[in-house]
């Protein structure tokens, strides 16, 4: 079975955490069929093969990204214009994915950036509180209560053909502190490297975006 089908599979056999409804609403964005026929060809098309890839771990799906996708750091514009992969999704850019595609073009495009590296994140599944996305590292109840989670979720996809050598967290601040602790306990890899989260570049440093994606490609080309 090649990695793709494995992380079909993986996407397929989710089983939701109980989570109280009353304080957040969760995505689940391979529940959509549309979702899951996209995330077909998408795996089908990069990742036909057994090798190792690299893995860049984000944090949860937002709504305009992945949430709409089901594919970590590709909206639907990216998801036909850059991967050419159609869509019906409303053709809506977000932040992330943007300066993603910037990093993927500066690394040899498409083909080459996906066959070294796989994009996820700590929570396949999205948040939403009072109609925003929220982060899983912001309630104490996911922290914990969703541990076991995420744990699980890492240990099959690195488990479908992770480089254990090592992987880059996305994100120098909660995101890196909270998996850092799971990677310390659990040894999914032996080395972690923290870059500075896409959106934060994006939101807060929009005029040095050239400068991090060009720190992006060298310590992924390193």
């Amino acid at each position: 079975m090649t990695f793709g089908k494995k992380i079909l599979q993986f996407y397929k056999r989710l089983e939701i955490p109980y989570y109280p409804k009353d304080q957040f609403e969760i995505m689940v964005p391979f529940d959509n069929r549309e979702v899951r026929d996209i995330c077909s060809r998408f795996y089908e098309k990069y990742y036909n093969d057994n090798r190792e890839r690299i893995f860049l771990i984000g944090i949860n799906p937002g709504r305009f990204g992945a949430g709409i996708t089901g594919l970590p750091f590709i909206d639907p514009i990216n998801l036909e214009k850059s991967l050419g992969i159609t869509n019906s999704f409303k053709k809506k850019h977000e932040l992330s994915s943007q300066f993603i595609f910037s990093v993927i073009r500066g690394a040899g495009g498409a083909d080459n950036f996906f066959s070294r590296f796989y994009l996820t994140a700590v929570s396949p599944i999205g948040f939403i509180r009072t109609g925003k996305n929220i982060n899983y590292y912001e309630l104490e109840f996911i922290r914990n209560k969703w541990k076991p989670f995420f744990i699980k979720c890492l240990e099959s996809q690195v488990g479908a053909g992770g480089n254990r050598e090592k992987a880059f967290i996305l994100g120098q601040g909660e995101n890196n502190t909270y998996f850092k602790k799971l990677n310390d306990e659990y040894g999914f890899f032996s080395e972690l490297v923290s870059l500075p989260h896409p959106r934060w570049v994006m939101q807060y440093r929009f005029r040095q975006k050239s400068y991090f994606a060009n720190k992006y490609i060298k310590k992924l080309t390193a």
